[in-house]
């Protein structure tokens, strides 16, 4: 048994739809492993109930399992508002939100973020980035005015699979995770953590405006 194996079996379980969609995604959808998975999940679900949200933001919502997760902690009247570029998937996404018990308060956007985010007129609780990772330092830099003080960002795959390590690596996507790490590790106004969690999740909360 691997250390996230035992993690595994001594962290809370996710509901049945959880499990649906987990079961229906590896079994019907590319690039399965995308999904933000149990231990991740239960984070974010944590997260979001000790913050308590009225407004999250997520970008890049595969096939609605962090979503879900994250809007375990909305308040009553709270809105989670999800963006997914992917337009086969907006059918299954619709499906499991209409599932879940909080369908009145997920507004699905189907399109380009970089477009979207800036018509959403929201001061955000919570935002969640697992997207396209040539654009994470944009979507940073652009959420970031909206961000309460006190709210907090995560990032995920902040960690590549090691690739940012690796001095061969010099792919776009590579290099654009890097320079986004050293602008979160650099920025005075946010206290952060990086999580060694499967592929990395930059935990990042922010302090001060300027």
């Amino acid at each position: 048994m691997n250390i996230e194996e035992y993690a595994l079996l001594h962290t809370t379980q996710g509901n049945e739809l959880l499990l649906k969609i987990n079961r229906e995604t590896h079994l019907e959808v590319l690039k399965p492993r995308m999904l933000s998975g149990h231990l991740q999940g239960r984070l974010l679900a944590m997260i979001s109930q000790l913050i308590k949200p009225n407004y999250i933001l997520e970008i890049g919502s595969f096939t609605g399992y962090s979503a879900l997760c994250l809007a375990e902690g909305l308040q009553k009247e709270g809105e989670l508002h999800t963006i997914e570029g992917n337009e086969e998937l907006a059918s299954r996404l619709k499906k499991y939100f209409q599932e879940s018990n909080y369908a009145t308060q997920i507004h699905l956007h189907i399109g380009q973020a970089q477009n979207i985010i800036t018509n959403i007129d929201k001061k955000w609780d919570l935002v969640f980035i697992d997207a396209d990772k040539e654009n994470y330092l944009f979507y940073y830099e652009k959420i970031f005015p909206k961000i309460k003080i006190g709210g907090v960002i995560l990032a995920d795959n902040v960690w590549w699979d090691g690739k940012l390590i690796d001095e061969n690596a010099k792919d776009k996507k590579t290099n654009a995770i890097r320079i986004f790490n050293e602008t979160i590790k650099n920025d005075t106004r946010v206290e952060k953590i990086f999580l060694p969690l499967r592929d990395g999740l930059f935990l990042i909360r922010k302090i001060k405006e300027i």
